[in-house]
């Protein structure tokens, strides 16, 4: 990833969504010939020169202090997220430096927890969000299409950001599809910035800006949000509609891993559907109803 040309366009992008009176100043100049505030407004807010300012968003000024770094993201009135990130970006060394060598499979204890987990979908993902594990709940949640070892065979490996944009039975999957996508890229714009020197992270997103208009349009916007917990709607081809909740559960000194788990509201109709999905047994007939034949499940690769 092209660190310092990703800061710049962050930056940008943050002051286009800013106007002057949104921010306490006062507009000067007839025309304005960009959105947003002006590099000039920007350092004045922030306190610091032109030309430094003018250097950071060039990718021209290494080193950037935290109180300068803290000074700009509160005039640009950034999250704890989009901070985080200007961070990252700001000092890739850090960034790449706090990275925990990341293993190749999720590790045995995890594995027997989210097995044990036979009532709730459970999937353990890396910060790639490619899927190291998941118990068949979430197998049948998520991509009863795919074979149930997929994950165990690394060239075979599903993502989750790739088969939302690239499967055509996971975008189904989504009835609210343009805000999952939104989340997966603010997921996605995240973990490159914490992980600028993974060649994998970098060809997983070059391949869904080339592949996906939709994927390059939400990237270009730069947004950027943790996302590890909410609700997700599902529109499942076995038991039909489901509205679920997630936790994101990180996995210490993993280099990123995390379980995600899906729950039910008590006594609801998701609940219900949930129970019948897990009731339904082996996934072999569920993959009959996804795919003409169990040559072409295994003939994709996500």
């Amino acid at each position: 990833m092209d660190t310092p040309a990703e800061l710049g366009d962050f930056l940008r992008t943050r002051r286009a969504a800013l106007r002057p009176e949104d921010v306490g100043l006062v507009p000067y100049g007839r025309t304005r010939r960009v959105p947003g505030l002006r590099r000039e407004e920007l350092a004045q807010l922030a306190g610091v020169s032109v030309a430094y300012y003018t250097r950071l968003e060039q990718g021209q000024a290494a080193g950037a202090s935290d109180e300068v770094l803290d000074a700009i993201a509160r005039a640009l009135r950034l999250s704890a997220d989009e901070h985080r990130h200007l961070r990252n970006l700001a000092r890739p060394g850090r960034a790449a430096r706090r990275r925990a060598p990341r293993p190749a499979t999720a590790g045995a204890g995890v594995r027997q927890l989210v097995a044990a987990m036979s009532a709730v979908p459970a999937v353990i993902v890396d910060h790639r969000f490619d899927v190291l594990g998941w118990n068949p709940l979430g197998h049948a949640l998520l991509a009863g299409h795919l074979d149930a070892d997929s994950p165990d065979r690394p060239a075979d490996r599903p993502n989750t950001q790739r088969l939302l944009f690239l499967d055509a039975h996971a975008r189904e999957l989504y009835p609210r599809w343009e805000a999952e996508a939104r989340r997966a890229v603010s997921a996605l714009r995240l973990a490159a910035g914490e992980h600028p020197e993974d060649r994998g992270l970098a060809e997983l997103i070059g391949e869904l800006t080339m592949k996906s208009e939709e994927f390059a349009a939400l990237w270009s916007r730069h947004p950027v949000r943790d996302c590890t917990s909410g609700t997700k709607a599902f529109h499942h081809p076995v038991v039909g509609a489901l509205e679920l909740s997630f936790e994101m559960m990180r996995l210490p000194d993993t280099g990123g891993q995390g379980v995600i788990a899906f729950s039910a509201e008590p006594g609801s109709a998701s609940e219900a559907a949930l129970r019948l999905l897990g009731a339904a047994g082996g996934l072999a007939g569920r993959r009959e109803r996804l795919v003409s034949s169990p040559e072409e499940a295994r003939s994709r690769k996500y």
